[in-house]
């Protein structure tokens, strides 16, 4: 199976292409920098995807090549800890949301002719911070942003559905990376077992689903 991943070099994104490529599935991991990282079993593609030139540009050199499973992975968290008062600048919001909403657009539209060819599926990562149902406060412009990627991925299996074509969108958990803190509940590698489980398990029955990492609805 061929799949690509979005922000493969660190964290969450990381671990799901290293253990995908341990069990044998070609792996596209992107990055973002201009120096590709030199882990083996990997081809590594330059991304930039708040860029939509970057995507073209990645959709030509992949020209030809199917995808089996399309995983949207690339984020940013940058309001962490902000104050309503005086905080969340306009920039933190303009690259938050070219990064984790138009950014998984623009991956999935440059990027839909190579999973149309394999009759592939499409997964989302989201957040828990997404759900209109749990609203604990803070964090407006990452939890606006999930919850943008989480109405995007909706809407794009009703759109895919008469292409036969299922889109996931997932919490991946609460994880020890950079983003999650070291005082997080699960490890990278939990997460990663987990997250390739649900896509695993992705059809045409649960497309639209959003679920965690661990196989449970999550509320909207």
């Amino acid at each position: 199976m061929a799949i690509l991943i979005t922000g493969a070099n660190r964290g969450v994104g990381l671990a799901l292409a290293e253990r995908a490529a341990a069990h044998k599935n070609t792996v596209i991991g992107t990055f973002r920098g201009k120096t590709a990282p030199t882990l083996s079993g990997i081809q590594w593609e330059q991304l930039n995807v708040e860029a939509p030139e970057s995507h073209q540009e990645l959709a030509k050199r992949l020209t030809g090549v199917q995808i089996d499973l399309l995983v949207c992975n690339a984020g940013v968290y940058l309001d962490r800890g902000a104050a309503l008062s005086g905080g969340y600048a306009k920039p933190l919001w303009d690259e938050t949301f070219a990064v984790n909403v138009t950014g998984v657009f623009f991956t999935i539209q440059a990027l839909l002719p190579n999973v149309q060819a394999a009759q592939g599926k499409i997964a989302i990562i989201s957040s828990q911070m997404a759900s209109d149902t749990t609203a604990p406060g803070g964090s407006y412009i990452y939890r606006a942003s999930k919850a943008a990627a989480l109405n995007l991925g909706r809407n794009l299996a009703t759109d895919l559905k008469r292409q036969a074509i299922p889109v996931g969108i997932y919490h991946p958990g609460w994880v020890q990376t950079d983003m999650g803190g070291s005082g997080a509940d699960i490890t990278v590698e939990q997460s990663a077992i987990g997250l390739l489980e649900r896509f695993d398990a992705l059809n045409m029955a649960t497309s639209g689903c959003f679920e965690t990492w661990d196989g449970r609805n999550h509320p909207y």
